[in-house]
């Protein structure tokens, strides 16, 4: 291609004649031939001109229409759903997002069934039921369940949480319980990539299986599987994990026989797996879910002991740490809004005023080694606590101060179902003995104990060297690892919150 830029010089060789008298003439004879000459080379190069800028506005043409032909569109990729960066959010997409709460839509109160005692466990086939965010339209309401789990006909919205108490798990609500009670950056993170992996652990039917010896147990590997994720903020309606706590609720409820009962091989299982249906109706506002959550709360008051435990079978004298999960499933459907009769917590109080020692310093497991067990301990302060005995109250001083003292947080003494239940303990009581003596410790503790290598065990715990390690396995341990580092946020204080002392949190 010719460059344009630098164009034939023409030159013109000046010519000598002879001599002429005419000056004119000589003039002429000398020029002209040089004006006709630079004439035609001006010629030429104005046609050359037009036929170069022709030429490139053709190339430049063609070249744009190339580039549109070849134009490759490169997808984005994937999402990395291994949070590598630490961050307040940590692979949390709600964490700390402050959104508006929905309006609260009430289901259809489900009648209370009488009490009345239990006896035997029959073999529960699996149920025909409709799931949870099905569509389906509950009796004398009109209520319907859209395909997402949204409520339609009615004036609420996606994603309600009922429970007041449980407000504290999405929003900025969640950021400022985290930042004020000791969560960081990078606890968030360890919960992030706990939640990872424990998704992965998710079987194709919606349940999650135990990895030591309790291999049967689906249904308590799944109520406390389910219960991490709701922790933190995430429901069957709202959240990335939207799709794994759907198919785990979906499961609980084909497990549910007629009477209520969830599961049939152990008391645990009901309990724990209560717990998770009463949080997520607390978190969703979902009629079906409430439906289900009701009739298992009823079971648990129709399988309490007259003296007011609960063990191994309905019906039984109870012992302190199946009687600990109960009382907290009978909580959890008060937190929810759930009918809880007051007979059947009067009975339970009655039970650890049996068991308990030093005026409820200590607890036994079931009432004849009262003191000996440090997490019999914890397990009977967290159930005073939620019966409303507060800081001030000599007893829970005075036992906090035993765990802290005793059984401090420390790598070679790893029982994390000890340290579940003592650190909801110290958490409520709060103060020095919980911002300096406890939960620096406890959190740190949990965050180096965490697989961080790459490989299938990242964001897990490695199974503890107790009966809750040995028939839970790496599942249940890291389950309540997980529970443990989600305490800022998974229950509002109990004490500030029913003194109305909340307000800064309720955006």
């Amino acid at each position: 291609m010719a460059d344009s830029s630098k164009p034939t010089v023409a030159v013109i060789r000046r010519m000598t004649y002879g001599n002429d008298d005419d000056s004119r003439e000589r003039m002429l004879k000398r020029q002209v031939p040089a004006w006709v000459i630079s004439g035609g080379v001006h010629c030429v190069l104005i046609a050359l001109g037009v036929l170069l800028f022709r030429n490139s506005t053709l190339v430049e043409a063609i070249e744009s229409e190339a580039i549109i032909d070849t134009t490759i569109v490169v997808e984005e990729p994937e999402p990395n759903l291994e949070q590598v960066d630490i961050g307040l959010n940590a692979n949390l997409d709600a964490s700390v997002e402050a959104t508006p709460e929905p309006v609260p839509v009430e289901g259809p109160d489900i009648p209370e069934e009488p009490l009345g005692s239990i006896s035997g466990e029959e073999a529960i086939p699996i149920q025909t039921f409709t799931p949870p965010g099905s569509v389906d339209v509950m009796p004398n309401t009109g209520t319907k369940i859209g395909p997402n789990g949204d409520v339609r006909g009615c004036d609420g919205e996606n994603g309600t949480i009922v429970a007041p108490g449980l407000k504290g798990r999405r929003g900025g609500s969640k950021a400022d319980l985290l930042n004020r009670d000791g969560g960081n950056p990078v606890s968030e993170a360890a919960v992030a990539q706990g939640l990872v992996w424990l998704a992965a652990q998710q079987k194709a039917d919606g349940r999650w299986v135990f990895d030591g010896s309790a291999t049967e147990e689906v249904e308590a590997a799944t109520g406390i599987s389910l219960l991490p994720f709701l922790a933190a903020g995430q429901t069957h309606k709202v959240g990335k994990y939207s799709k794994n706590v759907q198919n785990g609720l979906t499961f609980l409820l084909s497990r549910q026989a007629a009477d209520g009962r969830i599961g049939n091989r152990s008391m645990y299982a009901h309990a724990i797996a209560t717990i998770a249906l009463c949080e997520a109706y607390g978190m969703s506002n979902d009629p079906i879910v409430k439906k289900s959550a009701q009739r298992a709360i009823d079971w648990c008051c129709r399988a309490q002991h007259s003296a007011g435990g609960w063990r191994y079978s309905p019906g039984a004298p109870g012992d302190t740490s199946v009687t600990g999960w109960y009382y907290q499933a009978l909580t959890s459907g008060k937190l929810a809004g759930l009918t809880v009769p007051d007979v059947v917590l009067t009975r339970a109080k009655n039970y650890f005023d049996r068991v308990q020692s030093n005026s409820g310093e200590t607890y036994g497991y079931d009432g004849k080694d009262a003191g000996r067990h440090y997490s019999m301990n914890a397990v009977g302060l967290l159930c005073r606590e939620y019966m409303g005995w507060g800081p001030k109250n000599p007893s829970i001083a005075n036992g906090v101060a035993r765990l802290i003292e005793a059984r401090p947080p420390m790598v070679n003494d790893f029982d994390m179902y000890y340290y579940y239940y003592a650190t909801q303990v110290v958490h409520f009581f709060g103060g020095p003995d919980w911002h300096q003596k406890w939960n620096p410790k406890m959190r740190d503790m949990l965050i180096g104990l965490q697989v961080k290598t790459a490989g299938p065990n990242k964001g897990s715990w490695d199974a503890d060297n107790t009966l809750t390690g040995s028939h839970g396995g790496r599942v249940m341990t890291t389950c309540l690892a997980l529970l443990t580092l989600e305490v800022y946020y998974r229950h509002l204080p109990l004490y500030k919150r029913d003194m109305g002392g909340l307000n800064e949190l309720e955006r």
